[in-house]
């Protein structure tokens, strides 16, 4: 066992100081909006409350759940995700496949046509009109379809694929007969739980997150999703309908409103937290492997 000298053991400390300070500076946030969208909203509105919770009140979550937008949001979002992230999944799995594979002819022209398309696009206003003449306005699928496929994605997955599968296992499953769908399905995918799940927690926190192509292309409010409504809370200010207007004062309807807000942003953010500590353990090794390797 080597022993630390005195100077190792300063920088360690020093490292685990400053590595503290910066988990403190990254939660605190989180912590005090958790605890606001539980605390009494006057306490918050006048800074009385710092960290933990001040007067326990749950009356935003209960308007929160009271009012449509927001459920109808939420189902969208959930809806968008699920569908968007298994539709993502089965595109990138058929790209990064078979660009893996040394004896796939071509493979690098059609790399290079893949990585042209991060560096240039059309723009957003071929790609509006591209939208309305493809029908898909107002529609569930212009949600889904138009981000089918990440680049980056498909070069993380190939790369894995190339670097930690190894060749020899796919022609042996060749000469025992295995069709290239047979192999990618018995052998490749069970043996690349790590990427999948990165490529899950990415795709997934991308849907959830977004808002800006149903900003663009979605007309009827019951199809938005809820980051789309949290914006009209939380920017727009739109919270008319979560408060009493005629029988409260103007000074509570701004507390409640306070509170509505902080409550929204953290049921926002629950399926996100909830999905990560499921993939966590594949996600370093993963990215690492995805990424760094070849």
């Amino acid at each position: 066992m080597l022993l630390e000298s005195r100077g190792d053991r300063v920088f360690n400390v020093m490292i685990y100081i400053i590595l503290s300070l910066v988990a403190v500076i990254v939660l605190y946030p989180l912590l005090f909006v958790l605890s606001a969208s539980f605390s009494d909203p006057q306490t918050v509105l006048r800074g009385e409350m710092l960290l933990w919770p001040k007067g326990v009140n749950l009356n935003s979550y209960a308007k929160i759940f009271q009012n449509q937008d927001i459920l109808t949001g939420y189902s969208n979002t959930l809806l968008y995700t699920s569908i968007g992230t298994l539709i993502n999944l089965v595109m990138t799995v058929l790209g990064a496949y078979p660009l893996s594979r040394k004896d796939f002819v071509g493979k690098n022209a059609i790399m290079a046509l893949f990585v042209f398309t991060m560096f240039f696009g059309g723009g957003l206003i071929p790609t509006y009109l591209l939208i309305k003449d493809l029908g898909m306005l107002n529609t569930f699928w212009v949600m889904v379809i138009p981000n089918a496929v990440s680049i980056w994605n498909i070069i993380i997955m190939r790369t894995f694929f190339q670097q930690s599968i190894p060749y020899e296992l796919q022609e042996a499953a060749t000469i025992d007969g295995c069709s290239n769908i047979q192999i990618l399905t018995r052998i490749i995918l069970p043996l690349s739980m790590p990427i999948i799940a990165v490529m899950i927690l990415f795709y997934a926190v991308g849907h959830w997150n977004a808002f800006f192509n149903a900003l663009l292309y979605f007309s009827d409010k019951d199809k938005f999703p809820l980051q789309l409504i949290l914006r009209e809370i939380l920017i727009q200010g739109q919270t008319n309908d979560m408060v009493k207007m005629s029988t409260e004062s103007a000074i509570k309807q701004q507390r409640e409103v306070e509170g509505i807000k902080y409550a929204v942003l953290v049921v926002a953010n629950i399926p996100v937290l909830i999905l990560y500590p499921f993939l966590q353990r594949y996600f370093v090794k993963g990215v690492m492997i995805g990424a760094i390797k070849g």
